[in-house]
């Protein structure tokens, strides 16, 4: 029976295919005896040898072994790890290629839902290497190999990918990979650290050390020596996110521009949920303020509000912004944020808009205008009530095609229909796709 097991769990043969065309998320896809395959590394036109890696009923995924005919699309990867890390998959197909890909993908996945769009917006770019100012690296003690590897988590795999360096992490960082494994092959709790929180504001960077033990002095003194040797803010994570404190230096802050003209200044922490591209961050925060045209009467309401990324900067510019975050915290947080930017026209409410309750004293108010950034998720259940508000746009930040393309047919059936739909190349390298919708209230208001 074991031996009836292990064969039936055999990878196939490897196999020569034709790639006929992408999916939305960067993959090549072939047919095999009728069956759908999606193959990491390959691009549309190409032949390529492939291994299938999972198989299910209805299609297989797989990974190319060797390039036969290549596309003259393709580029060398930058990053020696791009074949088993799983944080890239398109660093073989050239930026502006990427941003095509992607913007195509989310056009046709619209027009399928039979969401019309008046016009698309250029995307919107930045640097496409060593961009990425927050990140979770994974640690792992492999005893055989008598080291440490820091890293991002291997393709489809629990393991840390075995990297010296990545690209598009800030170079501070990314670049010093093998200096942090070293660090932690010198700890006594080199086999207890499993993860590393990072965030970077344009002056510093923090390091966040999960441990699941106390560290002894010799840890804590390697540590503090470490930071006052790279210029690291050195944070100790030994529970929960409550847990966190300051090892060195004993005053840390951190705060990031949502303008990038030194208007505003936001705090936040490593383990806060912040845009990890600044450069795109900033120019997404202007357009979406370009596209409310907000006036001096307006009052907004701003969905998933965070931090206040886009609730200060509005804040500057109409009578109100009423915020809203399901994080008790990040409220209290996002209030602070206000009074110490000399903001007083903001309001703050801690709800969870997947469960949005009609009663609520601010779903009662009408708007002018509405910012909505919600999650991967999307914003299904209070895009269901977003024509009671009768606001005339509606600016949705999205961060997932297929939560937007729902979310949008929502909104359009409630009096509203799309001018304006982009993307926004917050993940060079990767085959994420963050984008901007703009909604304008038909004539007549509201269904």
């Amino acid at each position: 029976m074991a031996a009836r097991r292990r064969r039936r769990s055999r990878r196939p043969e490897p196999r020569e295919v034709t790639i006929d065309s992408m999916s939305h998320e960067g993959r090549g896809i072939a047919h095999v005896n009728g069956k759908t395959v999606f193959v990491f590394g390959a691009l549309e036109g190409e032949k390529v040898l492939m291994q299938v890696l999972k198989s299910s009923r209805k299609f297989d995924q797989a990974t190319t072994l060797e390039v036969i005919e290549a596309s003259a699309q393709r580029i060398e990867a930058r990053c020696a790890a791009f074949q088993v890390c799983g944080g890239c998959s398109l660093q073989h197909l050239a930026n502006e290629d990427q941003i095509a890909l992607k913007q195509q993908a989310l056009l046709d996945m619209m027009a399928h839902a039979g969401v019309s769009i008046s016009e698309v917006i250029p995307a919107l770019r930045g640097s496409d290497w060593g961009y990425r100012r927050k990140a979770r690296l994974g640690v792992k003690y492999v005893a055989k190999k008598g080291r440490v590897l820091v890293g991002f988590r291997e393709r489809n795999t629990p393991y840390i990918a075995d990297m010296q360096r990545c690209e598009v992490l800030i170079p501070e960082v990314g670049h010093k990979l093998d200096r942090l494994s070293e660090l932690i092959g010198h700890l006594e709790a080199r086999a207890q650290i499993p993860q590393i929180e990072v965030a970077a504001d344009e002056q510093q960077v923090q390091l966040v050390f999960r441990h699941l033990q106390p560290l002894s002095e010799h840890d804590l003194r390697l540590l503090s020596e470490f930071g006052e040797a790279q210029g690291f803010y050195i944070q100790l994570q030994p529970a929960g996110p409550a847990s966190v404190h300051n090892l060195y230096p004993e005053q840390q802050s951190l705060a990031f521009d949502p303008l990038g003209d030194d208007s505003l200044s936001i705090g936040f922490g490593a383990l806060d949920f912040v845009q990890v591209n600044t450069q795109i961050n900033q120019q997404m925060v202007r357009q979406a303020l370009d596209f409310l045209d907000l006036q001096p009467r307006d009052r907004v309401l701003d969905l998933f509000c965070g931090l206040g990324n886009f609730t200060l900067p509005m804040a500057r510019q109409c009578a109100q912004v009423t915020g809203i975050e399901v994080d008790a915290a990040m409220v209290t947080r996002a209030r602070e944020s206000a009074l110490a930017n000399d903001i007083h026209n903001t309001v703050y409410h801690d709800v969870d808009l997947t469960n949005p309750e009609p009663g609520y004293g601010w779903m009662q108010q009408p708007y002018d205008k509405i910012l909505v950034d919600p999650p991967r998720s999307g914003a299904q259940e209070i895009a269901q009530l977003i024509g009671r508000f009768n606001a005339r746009r509606i600016v949705y930040v999205s961060c997932q095609p297929s939560s937007l393309v729902r979310d949008a047919v929502i909104i359009c059936g409630q009096g509203y229909q799309m001018t304006h739909l982009g993307i926004m190349d917050m993940f060079p390298q990767t085959a994420h796709v963050e984008s901007m919708a703009v909604f304008e209230q038909k004539s007549g208001g509201a269904g």
